[in-house]
């Protein structure tokens, strides 16, 4: 037998049976899922649903571009941004002081390896706030807050400060404890207050990952504000919805290019905040 034959490479993958092991169990655990949820994507490909499919997606053009409804466009997405970078900044409000409250890197009972009963206490107390905040979804506290300061984009801002604010705080507190904490430590064992510390040890090591997930929430909450346009919140959702209803979709494609506009936006503000703070 030659050199070469020993060292041949193998014809086939030796990992190919535990793969095909685990896509099985993995389709068998999905299985019961699919039939809950009553999935059948197949149903896309009838002929009388593609028909309806094919017509819908061919309204689309010519797209709506007529300087009334151009300006009406320009007019709800300014809207739209300013719910969601005002709901994004109230979420802050909310976010930053409770992210302090709960972190435990912060906290200077918890410095001798054991955090006292009244910072666990008061720390527990802010982490199942945030998951209340989180847990109701900015729809079902937009639904609310229509009924409090009746329709417009109020209730879309109030919606979502509460649902971001909680998000913000609980993926904050995550990216605060999960960094680099010596400096922080050596800060609170020499004398330093919490706010300096987080000033002067934790945030300068993590603030272009905390930047980075603000813009990643002002992205979702541009669109969740046009989520919100559907139940009364104002935006350029809500003149979605009702070309939807009109079936217009010259005016629906035009719509949805410019959220993608506001999407792509977002994403370029982000790689910029992330290099100039890298």
């Amino acid at each position: 037998m030659t050199e070469l034959s020993l060292h041949r490479a193998p014809t086939r993958d030796p990992a190919w049976l535990g793969r095909v092991f685990w896509i099985g169990l993995g389709l068998v655990l999905l299985w019961p899922l699919g039939v809950a949820t009553e999935f059948k994507p197949w149903v896309l490909l009838e002929p009388d649903n593609l028909k309806v499919s094919a017509q819908f997606i061919g309204s689309f053009w010519p797209l709506a571009h007529d300087a009334e409804f151009l300006a009406m466009v320009a007019r709800d997405t300014w809207r739209t941004v300013a719910m969601a970078t005002a709901g994004v900044t109230l979420a802050l409000v909310v976010a930053i002081p409770l992210t302090l409250l709960g972190t435990r890197v912060l906290s200077l009972s918890a410095l001798s390896g054991r955090m006292a009963r009244g910072p666990y206490a008061l720390r527990q107390a802010v982490r199942w706030l945030l998951i209340v905040l989180r847990s109701i979804p900015e729809l079902v506290w937009a639904l609310v807050f229509v009924r409090v300061v009746g329709l417009g984009p109020t209730a879309g801002v109030l919606a979502i400060a509460l649902t971001y604010g909680g998000m913000l705080g609980k993926v904050y507190g995550e990216i605060l404890e999960s960094g680099e904490t010596h400096a922080t430590e050596n800060l609170l064992r020499n004398g330093s207050g919490r706010l300096q510390a987080f000033f002067y040890g934790l945030l300068p090591t993590n603030a272009a990952e905390l930047t980075s997930y603000t813009v990643y929430r002002w992205e979702c909450a541009i669109r969740s504000s046009v989520v919100l346009g559907f139940v009364g919140a104002g935006g350029l959702g809500q003149q979605l919805d009702n070309s939807m209803k009109m079936f217009n979709g010259g005016e629906v494609a035009s719509m949805l290019l410019v959220f993608v506009g506001l999407v792509a936006l977002a994403d370029r503000v982000s790689a910029w905040l992330r290099k100039a703070l890298g």
